[in-house]
């Protein structure tokens, strides 16, 4: 399953203190192109139907507080996992380390994770996969959470950019037959984070 691989999810870092206006330049590509994506038939998680009528997706509106550089710790030696998805499917994951930041005047943390097969290939060694919860789930989010790609710190870094405004819908958001992993609890955020794409309609 490819719910992450698109060209749209592939993060090239910059710093979070960028100035306003690039930060919102960055973000319109973001949308751009997964919008792109989307049309794309070869390339959309959407139904064949759904692609018929699509036109774009719903964005929340860019806000820089969500562009977060959080404190981050390594977890190494931590174990490989199954993480449970919407399906059968169990893909092995390790908990590769810990992000903890401050929203409005609140600490919070949240696992960031590595897939161990994507970890193998040249194009994603860097990967890092976030997944979330949060308070808007359900409503104007997708209910299973959204995701997050980052890529993995320069050696000795203790920080990470954490972007919400590229939040994004699982494939399963869009198509049934896809297999999502589902965020763990630990990473359920008791917020509203209202920023990235909006659930599907």
């Amino acid at each position: 399953m490819k719910y992450f691989l698109s060209i749209c999810t592939i993060i090239i870092l910059f710093s979070c203190a960028k100035k306003e206006a690039t930060h919102n330049d960055e973000i319109k590509l973001f949308q751009y192109d997964l919008n792109i994506e989307f049309a794309d038939a070869t390339k959309s998680p959407l139904t064949e139907e759904d692609i018929k009528t699509f036109k774009a997706l719903e964005f929340f509106d860019i806000d820089e507080k969500y562009n977060i550089e959080a404190d981050f710790e390594l977890t190494p030696n931590t174990p490989v996992f199954e993480m449970p998805t919407n399906t059968d499917r169990l893909p092995l994951y390790r908990k590769y380390g810990i992000a903890r930041f401050t929203l409005d005047g609140k600490k919070f943390e949240l696992s960031i994770f590595q897939n161990q097969q994507l970890m193998t290939t040249v194009e994603y060694a860097e990967h890092l996969f976030l997944p979330f919860n949060d308070a808007t789930n359900g409503t104007t989010t997708y209910g299973g959470g959204r995701y997050l790609d980052l890529e993995i710190p320069k050696e000795g870094s203790k920080k990470i950019c954490i972007d919400f405004n590229k939040a994004y819908n699982p494939y399963c958001a869009y198509n049934y037959t896809f297999s999502c992993p589902i965020p763990p609890s630990e990473n359920n955020l008791p917020i509203a984070i209202p920023v990235g794409v909006k659930a599907y309609k």
